[in-house]
């Protein structure tokens, strides 16, 4: 047997005399692969290089430590006198294999750069050198050591060493055992092609061994892991499907050449805006939560509305870890739309979600103390959808804020959340969200990202073609809503791309309107990817009626992709939609003749689709780049049908489209999860009908919302029942809706319409009197019924407490709610007895005489609303947004409004006695003749209030409530002796008519 330090001491003194050999370029040597200072301080401590006392500067300029082994190897075999015995090769071969495995790794690591300072003192190393040289080395520890390395003596001894070293030189506990289990299990591939240049006098004892060593579990499943890092997280991955997600659209170039890093807002607790605090560089502070020991807590939280850059951020970010942190960190990408089962336990649902073998294979993969994950989930909007999910986004957001405080009070986890997705999926559950999201919002691109930008693309399209868009949206005659969606990444591009090839300039966006130019930009989007960008198979010669009929494909594609709830849908789906065109159907007949088996695929590649990974549409499915281009699709899909709802008979005079077939395709186009905002816009924005013709679409729409509310469509029988048969269409394709689901969903997407029609009206002089949409009806009409709106508000709850307020209520802006009965309504999602209406927009409402006795309408915006004679008795309204409204004459008796906004609000004869109006701000309020009366005003601001006439009795005030420049207080009455003399006040007594208190 052979003790380590009988080679070590020959090795020792040959590489100190031939230290500058191993500077020399050499068939293993690669070119900027100097040794990292850590490694040299390892080399050091373990007396290779010199004694630990031995200065830095004594080490030749551009030492590599690539092929170290190797060359130890072959410097002993020179020097020494005989032939090298399998132990001395051992000797030399193992521990210099783990020196430049560990080199390798902190040279790839800009983690571990920073961290590693001054290396271990003299009088450790000197201890774990002799430890380490005692080891004898025969053939069964040689064995071991190549069966499992970080189990056996060997690797043992060398692990501790290096644990010592990283302690001293600053590691935490978390991280030392991830950077020994990496460096132990990387001196696998160095060991093998060692082995690979020896003859068989070392090779032929191991032959066994060395083909077990391959085969097992832990060299598996590194591999595993090295393999997903670089199919499925490198920009250089084989795969043709990821390959595609790397590509700007449909261009040459890649995401890496045009990124610019993004700037983001923070966040508060409460879901605001930290105005008070600059922006910050969104991948700088990902790197800095995902650094710092004391946020290890804290689930990364990044909103923002679509087309801003989230994907991505998550995909680029995602590289970057696995370039400069891995293994400290090792990314996991999951798309969330991409998991079709959510599990009650998180471990799960991330399981199923990888599918790599590093997962299948090991039940303990996120407790092994070599490994910790980040776990980069991307689009938890996606969540929204019925049926795939039990609990909703709510229910998976609190498993992630509850897992990450598990991997903070545990060593064994340790892993990292960063999640993202729309702000708007947000609305009406800030209340559910975990306390543990440490948030950010992307911002719009300022005018130093953009230039940074156009550094890029000058790069890719020439410096002058660059210069010219910028001087295009630098001109004062380009539209300011294009210049707002230039400040969004994904429409930059577009905006860039088109303004290259000449499809848009200055004069195409005169007279458009802000709504208008976006759509004119997808519009033309649209037009420039069927006539320049469609896929090499299409790029033939099609006629004008051939490119409709793309354009008609497409549409429907649109739908069916929003329908299915994500970013893609199987081509069956689109297929059946089709079946009634003949002429969509024709062209892909002859697509068919031309391309193969697949033409669907094919047509649809020309806007920018790929094939779907999901599980479940790996084959047969299409997914678009952006959901935004799916939600434009669909718009565009649902005005033609809108269009031809309008249409007349030329002869027998009517419709062309019956009631009967109507309320068919209502459910056809519109029983699925709710409309967006952004669909709604788009929609609005497209629909060119006349006068007239807008008020036929309501009254027909309108009539359909009647005999829905009426329940005419789900009692039906089942030969002609319409929810039926939409739901066994989606089941068809995938979905898990519901009976229920489907006929909620068709009637509140129908009722979100009828409020965008009503909106529309009201800003518009000549519609203004044709429409009013009431959900209730107007109250002289027979149709007229005060609590149906709490019924459809009970109704569209009775499968999940929330889906009002989530889907209708940011549509409620300027709705006539006159006359509508809320009492006993509870719209703080607290009771589950009915809606919930916290943060909801009623900004601009008509809600006079509107009931909201006991309502809680926390941080609600009633900016600017008409509230004459409404009840708000008892309801809770702290931290509302009352600024500007009309409350003239309104109960507002014990109502509490702490906190809320009342800058400018009219509160004339209005009753607030006993009200709560702690720290609201009442600046420049009219309080005529208003009941304050046993008020608490504690902390209020009256700056500029007008309180002529009103009854101040028994109000209670504390130092820090403002009453600087308030007036009328001299005809106040019933004012307290103690305000009095604080505002030096004398009123005279109340007239006798006065109200009593």
């Amino acid at each position: 047997m052979t003790k380590i330090k009988q080679v070590w001491q020959l090795l020792n003194t040959l590489l100190n005399t031939d230290i500058r050999d191993l500077g020399k370029p050499g068939e293993i040597a690669e070119a900027g692969a100097e040794v990292s200072k850590a490694g040299l301080e390892l080399a050091i401590a373990l007396g290779l290089l010199g004694t630990p006392a031995a200065p830095m500067a004594a080490i030749p300029a551009g030492l590599s430590f690539v092929g170290l082994a190797r060359k130890g190897v072959n410097l002993y075999r020179d020097k020494a006198k005989g032939t090298t015995k399998l132990e001395e090769w051992a000797a030399i071969a193992f521990p210099l294999a783990y020196l430049e495995s560990f080199d390798i790794l902190v040279r790839e690591n800009d983690w571990l750069q920073q961290k590693i300072g001054s290396g271990i003192s003299n009088q450790a190393a000197k201890s774990q050198l002799e430890q380490l040289g005692e080891l004898q080395l025969d053939q069964k520890l040689i064995e071991d050591a190549l069966t499992y390395f970080p189990e056996s003596r060997l690797g043992q001894a060398l692990n501790q060493q290096l644990s010592e070293y990283l302690n001293q030189a600053g590691l935490n506990q978390y991280s030392i055992p991830i950077v020994t289990g990496w460096v132990a299990w990387g001196i696998y591939p160095i060991i093998d092609q060692l082995l690979s240049y020896e003859s068989e006098t070392i090779t032929k004892p191991l032959q066994l061994t060395r083909t077990a060593a391959r085969e097992t579990q832990a060299t598996q499943k590194y591999s595993s892991i090295e393999s997903y890092l670089t199919e499925q997280i490198s920009p250089h991955t084989s795969n043709p499907l990821l390959q595609n997600q790397w590509k700007v659209l449909g261009e040459m170039f890649t995401l890496p050449d045009i990124y610019v890093p993004l700037e983001a807002h923070l966040v508060d607790k409460n879901g605001k805006i930290n105005e008070k605090a600059n922006p910050v560089n969104l991948e700088q502070w990902a790197k800095e939560q995902l650094t710092n020991p004391d946020k290890n807590g804290q689930v990364l939280f990044i909103q923002a509305g679509p087309g801003r850059g989230k994907s991505v951020f998550c995909r680029m970010f995602s590289n970057w870890v696995r370039e400069h942190f891995h293994p400290i960190w090792t990314p996991i990408l999951i798309r969330l739309r991409d998991i079709d089962a959510f599990e009650n336990n998180i471990e799960n649902t991330l399981r199923a979600a990888v599918k790599t073998d590093f997962v299948k294979s090991d039940d303990g993969w996120l407790t092994d103390r070599n490994t910790r994950f980040l776990f980069v989930l991307d689009g938890f909007d996606e969540l929204r959808m019925e049926g795939r999910t039990t609990g909703g986004i709510e229910k998976f957001l609190k498993q992630v804020g509850n897992y990450q405080t598990s991997c903070q009070q545990t060593s064994q986890l340790g892993h990292r959340f960063l999640v993202t997705g729309r702000e708007l999926a947000l609305h009406g559950i800030e209340q559910f969200l975990p306390r543990n999201l440490e948030r950010v919002e992307i911002a719009l691109m300022n005018d130093q990202l953009q230039q940074q930008w156009l550094g890029k693309w000058s790069k890719l399209v020439g410096e002058d073609n660059a210069n010219a868009f910028g001087e295009f949206l630098q001109a004062e005659n380009c539209p300011e809503r294009v210049k707002e969606l230039a400040q969004e990444p994904l429409l930059l591009y577009l905006l860039a791309a088109m303004h290259r090839d000449g499809e848009i300039s200055l004069e195409l966006f005169e007279g458009t309107s802000r709504a208008g130019a976006k759509v004119l930009i997808y519009q033309k989007a649209l037009d420039w990817v069927l006539t320049q960008q469609r896929s090499q198979e299409l790029n033939l010669e099609l006629t004008a009626q051939e490119t409709e009929d793309l354009r008609r494909i497409l549409t429907e594609a649109g739908l069916c992709v929003t329908q299915s709830g994500g970013e893609w849908t199987s081509i069956a789906m689109i297929e059946e939609r089709l079946k009634g065109d003949d002429q969509a159907r024709n062209l892909l007949e002859k697509a068919r003749e031309r391309i193969g088996d697949n033409p669907l695929i094919n047509a649809l590649a020309a806007f920018y689709l790929r094939p779907a990974s999901a599980v479940g549409a790996t084959e047969g499915a299409v997914e678009f780049v952006h959901k935004s281009f799916a939600e434009f699709l669909c718009a565009q899909r649902l005005v033609e049908s809108l269009k031809e709802w309008v249409e007349l008979r030329r002869r027998r005079g009517g419709f062309l489209v019956s009631r009967e077939q109507l309320a068919e395709e209502v459910y056809d186009l519109l029983g699925y999860g709710g409309l967006t905002w952004e669909i709604v816009e788009y929609v609005m924005a497209l629909i060119d009908v006349n006068q007239e013709e807008f008020v036929q679409l309501f009254q027909r729409l309108e009539e359909f919302y009647l005999d829905w509310c009426n329940g005419e469509f789900i009692n039906a029988e089942p030969t002609s029942n319409l929810p039926q048969k939409k739901m066994l269409q989606l089941r068809k394709y995938g979905s898990l809706m519901g009976l229920r689901e489907v006929d909620i969903y068709a009637g509140i997407n129908v009722m979100i319409l009828l409020l965008a029609l009503n909106r529309y009206a009201q800003n518009t002089d000549e519609l203004k009197g044709k429409i009013s949409f009431n959900p209730c009806s107007q109250i002289d009409s027979d149709s007229f019924e005060p609590t149906r709106l709490l019924r459809i508000i009970s109704y569209s709850n009775s499968v999940k407490l929330d889906t009002f307020v989530n889907i209708v209520s940011q549509f409620l802006s300027r709705a006539d709610l006159k006359n509508v009965d809320f009492t006993g309504a509870d719209f703080s999602n607290a009771d589950l007895r009915n809606a919930d209406f916290t943060d909801a927009d009623f900004s601009r409402t008509a809600l006079s005489r509107a009931n909201f006795s006991d309502a809680n309408l926390i941080r609600v915006n009633l900016s600017n609303a008409d509230l004459v004679n409404a009840n708000f008795s008892d309801a809770n309204l702290s931290n509302a947004n009352l600024f500007d409204a009309n409350l003239y004459s309104a109960n507002l008796t014990s109502a509490n409004l702490s906190d809320a906004l009342l800058s400018k609000v009219n509160l004339g004869n209005a009753d607030l006695s006993n009200a709560n109006l702690s720290n609201a701000d009442l600046k420049e309020a009219d309080l005529w003749n208003a009941n304050l009366y046993s008020a608490n005003l504690t902390s209020a601001n009256f700056s500029d209030a007008d309180f002529s006439n009103a009854n101040l009795d028994s109000i209670i005030w504390n130092a820090n409530t403002q009453w600087k420049n308030a007036r009328g207080l001299e005809t106040a009455y019933n004012v307290p002796e103690g305000l009095k003399q604080l505002l030096s006040l004398s009123p005279p007594n109340p007239p006798p008519d006065a109200p009593n208190s």
